[in-house]
């Protein structure tokens, strides 16, 4: 789940599938102290710093894709669909993949190995991710490396919504039209129409039973 900086994505052709591919324009890494204070960083804006922007030129884009603020994301080696809106300071890693008409809102990490269906709702903050046992070092205490674990998939189905601050443990699948409530942890599969809520996660209704006009779920007992 390492982070990747990219670079100025300016737009380019579409391509026989109907995506982008963003076209790289300038990055460069710039030279600073090990302490950086407020002044050194106003100082540099006045100087016209040139920074590295991070939409990496392998983020392939749908038609009308919506990223609001692309200096302040981190996308790279990812497929995000049609008419999809990125929020501010989101992270899309490689191999992640993000469908048509989805809204993923501001400060949510989708890691390598997840999949989103198309018009799903994903709410501020929400964590995806994508190793069960996480470690930074081998048991010879060397650096782990890519080759030292394996991405476990995820995949968040059709018109499902994920509220604030849920994190999304690994391996599971989300149903759907399901509904995750705010601050879950969902640590098994969510059933197709399940509301689920807490930590960890369990079902506390069905979605298509409380859609009626004037519902209330703060009264909701189950």
């Amino acid at each position: 789940m390492k982070s990747e900086p990219g670079a100025v994505a300016t737009g380019s052709t579409f391509g026989s599938k109907g995506f982008v591919s963003a076209t790289t324009t300038r990055s460069l890494s710039i030279p600073v102290p090990t302490l950086l204070s407020v002044s050194d960083l106003i100082q540099g804006c006045q100087k016209e710093i040139e920074i590295q922007m991070p939409i990496a030129s392998d983020v392939l884009l749908g038609k009308d894709v919506k990223i609001f603020q692309p200096e302040l994301v981190n996308l790279y080696g990812c497929t995000i669909d049609a008419e999809t809106k990125i929020g501010a300071f989101v992270e899309i890693q490689k191999n992640a993949s993000v469908g048509a008409r989805c809204k993923i809102s501001s400060h949510t990490f989708v890691c390598e190995g997840v999949t989103i269906e198309d018009e799903v709702f994903v709410g501020h903050g929400v964590m995806f991710t994508n190793d069960p046992y996480p470690r930074a070092v081998n048991d010879d205490g060397s650096l782990q490396t890519e080759a030292d674990w394996a991405v476990v998939a995820t995949r968040v189905k059709r018109r499902a919504s994920i509220g604030s601050n849920a994190t999304i443990m690994a391996g599971v699948t989300i149903g759907e039209s399901a509904l995750v409530g705010a601050g879950a942890v969902v640590t098994t599969d969510v059933a197709d129409f399940a509301i689920v809520a807490g930590v960890p996660a369990r079902r506390i209704g069905d979605v298509r039973k409380r859609r009626s006009p004037g519902h209330d779920p703060r009264k909701d007992t189950n």
